[in-house]
């Protein structure tokens, strides 16, 4: 159950993480022993260093949250290829916080022309749930070790749970129609995870923020463990290059939850915002 409201709540979602910042010293280095594959150039045009994206939660009517997802401005290198660091911050508040106090961290560091993850780290503590991981992912070797050199064999361009979203923010999403379903493989707790969403429409919503242009899809999720039906779950991002998540909302077995962006900065792209 942890892992449908990690990936289909939070990961589908927004890729909503709270990240820790890991030293230079700290940074693994990769192992190559055969030939040096070579990894393909995709082109990103959906983020850039320097971006800051804040979220609220709410669970029902209470405030459960904030959260934020930043692009740094380091250039980190791993095995001489240059990396995006993600790193952000997030934790449960006010009387959210009193019965179930959240203070997750995650962190990714994503191959600047490949947008593959090399490193992944994660750190949860949600009520009296405690998780720690530390994955070193070798897209040459296509292996990635998860500690203990306990090794798992990935396919090409896999994902983690964080690195995925900001993946799928750089698809081309301008042919879209609705029904159009879109996948991305995540390993994820030792096995890989198909994160599939569909597209259903392009639509205009309304937030504090502001009124926005939007494509709204619904991410694939399997009924009866955290949500009653495939509907239970949409998401509206905004309808331009950046594709950053403007609103979330989930019906789950206990309530409902709704992430709402607050804030912006550093986007790469104007974004299509109406008023």
């Amino acid at each position: 159950m942890k892992k449908f409201i990690a990936i289909g709540t939070v990961a589908a979602i927004a890729g909503l993480a709270c990240l820790s910042f890991r030293s230079e010293k700290e940074l693994p280095q990769l192992e190559n022993e055969g030939p040096v594959k070579e990894l393909p150039v995709l082109k990103n045009e959906a983020f850039k260093r320097g971006e800051l994206l804040t979220f609220k939660m709410h669970y029902g009517i209470v405030d459960a949250g904030i959260a934020t997802l930043a692009v740094t401005d380091e250039a980190k290198d791993l095995g001489g290829r240059k990396t995006f660091h993600i790193v952000g911050l997030g934790k449960s508040q006010g009387a959210f916080d009193w019965f179930f106090k959240v203070r997750d961290r995650y962190e990714t560091y994503i191959d600047e022309q490949a947008l593959v993850p090399w490193l992944f780290v994660r750190r949860i503590s949600e009520g009296s749930y405690t998780c720690s991981q530390d994955y070193v992912f070798n897209h040459f070797s296509e292996k990635v070790n998860v500690g203990n050199n306990e090794l798992y064999d990935i396919g090409p361009n896999m994902q983690d749970m964080l690195s995925a979203f900001y993946h799928a923010r750089t698809m081309d999403l301008s042919q879209a129609k609705p029904g159009d379903i879109y996948s991305i493989n995540a390993f994820v707790d030792k096995e890989v995870f198909p994160v599939k969403i569909k597209f259903v429409g392009r639509e205009t919503i309304t937030t504090d923020l502001g009124t926005f242009k939007c494509l709204k899809f619904r991410p694939i999720i399997q009924k009866g463990r955290v949500f009653k039906n495939e509907e239970d779950l949409n998401v509206w991002i905004s309808d331009d290059k950046n594709h950053i998540p403007i609103l979330g909302q989930a019906d789950v077995l206990v309530g409902s939850v709704k992430m709402e962006l607050t804030n912006y900065s550093g986007l790469a792209n104007p974004v299509a915002k109406v008023n």
